[in-house]
């Protein structure tokens, strides 16, 4: 089996220039990916938020703090 000469580059979304960029167009630091498709990249903030307070609520319960 070959690799392929000419893998996808991926979805990104440029927090920047608040844009869904298909490969790596902006400086790596300003973006969030890769992801998929255009759909989930489209996504990125509402994914961000979404694992931020999962992992916000996990350290509160490691933590003891929701007892």
């Amino acid at each position: 089996m070959t690799a392929d000469s000419n893998p996808d580059p991926g979805w990104y979304y440029c927090t920047k220039h608040n844009r869904v960029e298909h490969g790596q167009i902006c400086r790596a630091a300003d973006l969030l990916g890769p992801y998929p498709d255009k759909a989930t990249a489209e996504k990125a903030l509402q994914i961000a938020a979404d694992r931020t307070k999962a992992a916000d609520e996990a350290d509160r319960r490691w933590s003891g703090e929701d007892d």
